[in-house]
């Protein structure tokens, strides 16, 4: 089978490629798909993300093994995605921080004229820098948060050295 994609760049203008390519395909193909789409040098690390309707983060598949989740390479794209699990997210160039939205529009029976990868729609030209990224949070979310739990107090017992500049 044939599975096409919209992948959306987060950002204020609008920029997207619709891609399909082999159901059984590996996150790695997929990747590198979406690299060659969006005119991308392919040097940098990516890694996607399984999410939900509402876009939240799930399990990651990186690029490379960290020990963190699965490897794009040991994955095909029809092990995670079907009808019921149709997004994901994508994160090109850890510094510049490149977000998509990536979602699987149609799943198709193969065109015996067609190669696979391919690009089949593009809108849109990619900026020259990554959109900035506005991140939110509430001030209740960060003090249910453990790692802010410190008082004022507490800072005389941590290891440091208040002077160090």
């Amino acid at each position: 089978m044939i599975y096409k994609f919209r992948v959306i760049l987060d950002a204020k203008e609008d920029v997207f490629r619709d891609i399909a390519i082999a159901s059984n395909a590996t996150f790695a193909d997929f990747h590198n798909s979406i690299v060659q789409a969006f005119g991308f040098q392919g040097n940098e690390m990516a890694c996607f993300y399984l999410s939900d309707e509402e876009w939240n983060q799930g399990e990651e598949i990186s690029l490379v093994d960290t020990d963190q989740g699965r490897v794009m390479e040991d994955v095909s794209l029809d092990e995670l995605l079907n009808k019921q699990q149709t997004k994901l997210l994508y994160v090109y160039d850890f510094l510049s921080m490149w977000t998509f939205f990536v979602e699987l529009a149609d799943i198709d029976k193969p065109d015996p004229k067609e190669g696979y990868p391919a690009l089949l729609f593009a809108h849109g030209e990619l900026p020259d820098t990554a959109p900035e990224k506005q991140f939110k949070t509430t001030v209740d979310s960060l003090e249910n948060d453990s790692d802010f739990q410190l008082g004022i107090d507490d800072y005389d017992e941590m290891d440091f050295d208040e002077n160090w500049n």
